[in-house]
C-alpha cells in the first residue's frame, strides 16, 4: 500500500528576507492603503503610517539599549501597541517573547526567566488581572529584567517616554541594524499552552514565520485588498503570525475588533469595516454563530478566512460556508512548533473535502503518518502520529534541548503528538490526540469521531468527550455537553438510546455531564486533562484512578 508520506509544491520559492526588510517592501508597495485598524483605540493608520509609528518604537527602543539577540516580553492583549512592538522587534533583531495575557504571577515569572528578557512592555490590567501588582510580586525574582514599559491609559506615561527617548536617536541607526541582520536568525520566542509540564519556549525565525504567513495567505487567495479581521490573540501564532503577518505578505489591512475576542465586537467590525478575511478558532466561530446578533448582522462583505487551533466540528464547518458567508473558508492545521500551519485546505477544493479534512500538505514542507510502535510510516488510511519536516519546524525550544531532542527527530521531523490519518490524494484527517486516545477495553477510541457525532444531536450546541478511569475496561467514555438555548434537560439514558444502532456500543458515552462552559485556554484550546480531573472527582473515581496499569 501506498505510504502515508508526501512533500508539498515547491514551485514558488520560499522568501529569504528578515521580516524587517519585507516589511519596509510591503510599505513601499502600498504606502497610502490601510494597514492598521484598532477599532476599540479608535485607530486607523496607513502602511506609511504604521511604518512611521513602528520607528518611533524601534528608536526608543535603540535609545534603551536593547540589542540584537536582547530577548524582550510583551504582555497584553489586542492592542496597536502588540503590533508596534511586534514589528520594532522585528527590525531589530530583537527577540519578541510572547507572552500569555491569562499568565497569573507564578507563569509570567517563569516566561520572563527562561527566556532572559532584559525589558518587559505590559498593559496595566486585562479583564480582572492587575498586571502591575503581579508584576510587583514576582520582578525581584526576575534577575535578567531590567525596565519594564507599561502602556499608556490616561495621558502620557511609560510609553510615551520611550517614544521621546528614541528622537535623539538617528533616524539611519534603524537601517544600520537591519543590516546586520540574516532570515535564520531567531526572532520570536512563542511558550505553548501545554496541559502538564512547564511551558515550552517555541523559538522561530523570520524564515519561520514569514514563509509561514507567505503561503498561508496565498493559499487563501489574499491580496492588498482584502480586510482581515483578527479576534485571535496576538500572543499566539493564529494571531501575530497567520493574521498580522499574513497581511504584511500582501499588503492587506489589519482589522483588530476588541482587545481580547468578544462575539459581539466581532460581529460588529466585520459588517463596519466590511472585512473579507475573517480567523478564528471553532469554540470562537461556535459563539459568533449562536450571538443574538448574528441574524441581524450584514457578514456579505466576506469571502474567505481560516478555522483552525482546534478540530472544527462538521456541522459548524457547513454553517461557515453558508450562513456565514465564507465559500473559500479554509482549514488550517499545525501549531506553534511549526510557525504554525503544516496543512491547509485550498479555496476550490471540494466542499466535503474542506468540511471532512484539515487539507493537503503546505508548500516546502514534507508531512507523514507515523507509528511509534513500529517505527515505520503509517500506510494510507491508517492512524498513526502526524509529523512534518520543512523550513517551518521551530528552531528549537529555548534553552531547552532535551526537550527539542524529544520533539523533533534527528533527521528533522517534528512529533505533533496528533493523531492522523492520511488517504489517498493526501488529504489529512485529525482523528485526536495520542494522550486524548480512550482505550477502552483493548479498543482504541477517537473522541473526535464521537464528538461529530454527538453534534448532530439537535439540542447539543458544543461537545467534548473525554475517558475517565473504569475497574473493568480500563476507561470509560464521558459526554461533556452544552446544550443549545431554550434545549430542554438531557438525561445520560436520552443521550444513549440516541446513539443506539448509530454507532459502536464500546463509543456510546457511559458518562454525561451538562455544562454551560469548557475550561479553555487563552487560544481557545479546551482543557480536557482539566475535564478529566474534574469528572474523576465529580463520579468518586480517585480509588480507580489510582490503580496502576501496565
Amino acid at each position: 500500500m501506498q505510504p502515508a508520506q508526501t512533500a508539498g509544491p515547491s514551485d514558488h520559492p520560499l522568501l529569504d528576507h528578515t521580516i524587517g526588510a519585507y516589511f519596509e517592501q510591503t510599505v513601499a508597495r502600498f504606502p497610502d492603503r490601510e494597514a492598521l485598524v484598532v477599532v476599540h483605540q479608535d485607530i486607523r493608520w496607513s502602511w506609511r503610517e504604521l511604518d512611521a509609528e513602528v520607528d518611533r518604537l524601534a528608536r526608543g527602543l535603540i535609545a534603551r539599549g536593547i540589542g540584537i539577540g536582547d530577548r524582550l516580553g510583551i504582555w497584553s492583549p489586542n492592542h496597536a501597541e502588540w503590533v508596534l512592538t511586534q514589528f520594532a522587534t522585528a527590525k531589530l533583531g530583537i527577540i519578541l517573547v510572547n507572552i500569555n495575557p491569562a499568565y497569573r504571577a507564578n507563569e509570567l515569572a517563569y516566561a520572563l526567566k527562561q527566556s532572559g528578557c532584559r525589558m518587559l512592555l505590559a498593559a496595566r490590567r486585562f479583564k480582572t488581572s492587575d498586571y502591575v501588582a503581579m508584576l510587583g510580586e514576582v520582578r525581584a525574582s526576575c534577575p535578567a529584567l531590567e525596565q519594564v514599559v507599561f502602556l499608556d491609559e490616561e495621558g502620557p506615561g511609560d510609553w510615551a517616554k520611550l517614544l521621546a527617548d528614541g528622537e535623539r536617536v538617528a533616524k539611519d541607526a534603524i537601517a544600520q541594524r537591519m543590516a546586520q541582520l540574516k532570515p535564520a536568525d531567531p526572532i520570536n520566542i512563542q511558550y505553548t499552552s501545554g496541559t502538564t509540564g512547564a511551558p515550552k519556549g517555541a523559538t522561530l525565525s523570520h524564515r519561520n514565520i514569514l514563509n509561514n504567513a507567505y503561503f498561508t495567505a496565498r493559499e487563501m487567495g489574499m491580496t492588498e485588498r482584502d480586510r482581515f479581521c483578527i479576534p485571535v490573540p496576538f500572543y499566539h501564532c493564529a494571531g501575530m503570525v497567520v493574521g498580522n503577518l499574513s497581511c504584511v505578505a500582501v499588503g492587506g489591512t489589519m482589522v483588530i475588533p476588541a482587545p481580547s475576542f468578544e462575539p459581539a465586537a466581532t460581529l460588529r467590525a466585520i459588517a463596519q469595516e466590511r472585512c473579507t478575511v475573517l480567523g478564528a478558532v471553532p469554540t470562537m466561530h461556535i459563539a459568533m454563530l449562536a450571538h443574538p446578533d448574528f441574524g441581524k448582522t450584514d457578514v456579505s462583505s466576506l469571502r474567505t478566512g481560516f478555522i483552525g487551533g482546534a478540530p472544527c466540528p462538521l456541522e459548524v464547518m457547513k454553517r461557515l460556508v453558508t450562513d456565514f458567508h465564507m465559500p473559500e473558508v479554509a482549514i488550517v492545521y499545525g501549531m506553534t512548533e511549526t510557525s504554525p500551519v503544516a496543512t491547509q485546505s485550498a479555496r476550490n477544493d471540494a466542499i466535503d473535502r474542506r468540511v471532512g479534512t484539515v487539507g493537503r500538505v503546505h508548500p516546502h514542507v514534507e508531512i507523514r503518518i507515523f507509528d511509534p510502535d513500529t517505527n515505520q510510516v503509517c500506510a494510507r488510511g491508517q492512524p498513526g502520529e502526524f509529523q512534518t519536516r520543512g523550513y517551518s519546524v521551530m528552531l528549537g525550544y529555548w534553552n531547552d534541548p532535551a526537550r527539542t531532542r524529544e520533539a523533533i527527530t534527528p533527521e528533522g521531523w517534528m512529533r505533533t503528538g496528533d493523531l492522523a490519518t492520511m488517504d489517498e490524494e493526501g488529504y489529512v484527517n485529525i482523528v485526536g490526540r495520542l494522550k486524548d486516545m480512550i482505550i477502552r477495553g483493548g479498543e482504541n477510541i477517537y473522541p473526535r469521531e464521537i464528538e461529530e457525532f454527538l453534534y448532530t444531536h439537535p439540542d447539543v450546541r458544543d461537545v467534548q468527550v473525554i475517558g475517565v478511569p473504569d475497574g473493568k475496561f480500563g476507561e470509560e467514555v464521558m459526554a461533556c455537553v452544552i446544550l443549545k438555548e431554550g434545549a430542554k434537560a438531557l438525561t445520560c439514558e436520552a443521550l444513549r438510546e440516541f446513539c443506539r444502532e448509530r454507532i459502536a456500543h464500546h463509543k456510546i458515552p457511559r458518562y454525561l455531564r451538562v455544562v454551560t462552559a469548557f475550561p479553555m485556554t487563552v487560544t481557545g484550546k479546551v482543557r480536557k486533562v482539566e475535564m478529566r480531573a474534574e469528572a474523576i472527582e465529580l463520579l468518586g473515581l480517585q480509588e480507580v484512578a489510582r490503580l496502576k496499569t501496565a
